[in-house]
């Protein structure tokens, strides 16, 4: 009875051909996948003892993206990791872009004592991890506009949850995005993608016909 599987966090070096190949012939799967980053910048995952590199993610992120038609990668990212430089922030945003995420997770670095990180040299100050977290907001929200956009004019499965009024229902796609048309919490259907707005689509519901 179960009609979607949706993944949740995964890390790069699990997503091989072999996966994507197994992952595909699963057909409740939802192409949007969580794939970990936190970092751009070689230095900085090195510093924060990720088991990848910027190279790695990008090979992981391409056979997902290839994978699924309008694959939704989303990620997290921390701004102000101690000894993070601007050339390193800069890497960071430059690689965001590179990849083209469906929707970027951004927060500045939280010192937390005790751990590994809090005895860094180079902690960043507040204001510089604000501004930095605020460039990479703008540079999420603009990819998001941009995937949410491009799925209008397709036919998308859509998944009801909530009756909203007047004959109308919202609900998500495989790749979560969120679409409001004429049907009813709990449907499953196939929708027409009519119109985006800011980070909406909206649908028409395209009934079978049976000969």
């Amino acid at each position: 009875g179960v009609e979607r599987i949706r993944l949740g966090s995964l890390e790069p070096a699990i997503i091989t051909d072999e996966w994507v190949s197994r992952a595909k012939g699963v057909e409740k799967l939802c192409e949007q996948f969580h794939l970990s980053l936190q970092s751009g910048s070689d230095g900085v995952l090195k510093r924060m003892r990720r088991r990848y590199t910027s190279g790695e993610y990008l090979r992981a992120a391409r056979l997902l993206q290839d994978g699924w038609e309008d694959c939704a990668l989303t990620t997290d990212v921390i701004a102000g990791f101690p000894g993070e430089t601007d050339e390193e922030a800069i890497e960071t945003e430059e690689f965001v872009r590179e990849v083209g995420f469906a929707k970027l997770h951004v927060f500045p670095y939280s010192r937390r004592a005790g751990t590994v990180a809090d005895k860094l040299p180079g902690q960043i100050d507040e204001k510089i991890k604000r501004d930095r977290c605020q460039r990479l907001i703008t540079i999420g929200n603009k990819m998001r506009t941009d995937f949410v956009h491009s799925l209008t004019g397709k036919v998308k499965s859509v998944l009801f949850e909530t009756d909203t009024g007047m004959g109308m229902a919202r609900g998500y796609t495989k790749s979560y995005v969120p679409v409001t048309a004429e049907s009813r919490g709990g449907a499953l259907e196939n929708c027409l993608i009519t119109a985006a707005e800011g980070d909406e689509l909206f649908g028409e519901v395209l009934k079978e016909v049976w000969q």
